[in-house]
């Protein structure tokens, strides 16, 4: 199955309130799959951190980049409540993208 480009930047997390990586990508499903596999090499295979808990579309990859540079700029608590505020039971939303 081949999805067009979808510039995206997402949260992964390894549990609630746990360990967060911010990340940016052209195919979420698929970059999330990778993580979850432990295919994407460093933090997040280091850490486990598995869980994608939040997740925006953009409609080209720079304004995706953009955001994910603001959102990394923050402070944990800001990124919480992003998080908090789109998924506040911490479900995964892998199932949710794969549609």
């Amino acid at each position: 199955m081949n999805s067009p480009k979808q510039p995206a930047v997402y949260i992964l997390a390894s549990k609630r309130n746990g360990t967060l990586y911010t990340g940016v990508t052209s195919d979420l499903v698929k970059r999330t799959w990778q993580h979850k596999n432990d295919l994407a090499d460093g933090f997040t295979r280091k850490y486990s951190v598995h869980m994608l808990v939040y997740y925006e579309l953009a409609d080209e990859m720079c304004a995706a980049i953009a955001r994910e540079k603001q959102i990394k700029g923050g402070s944990r608590a800001r990124k919480l409540a992003l998080i908090e505020s789109m998924n506040p039971g911490w479900r995964d939303l892998y199932d949710d993208i794969l549609g």
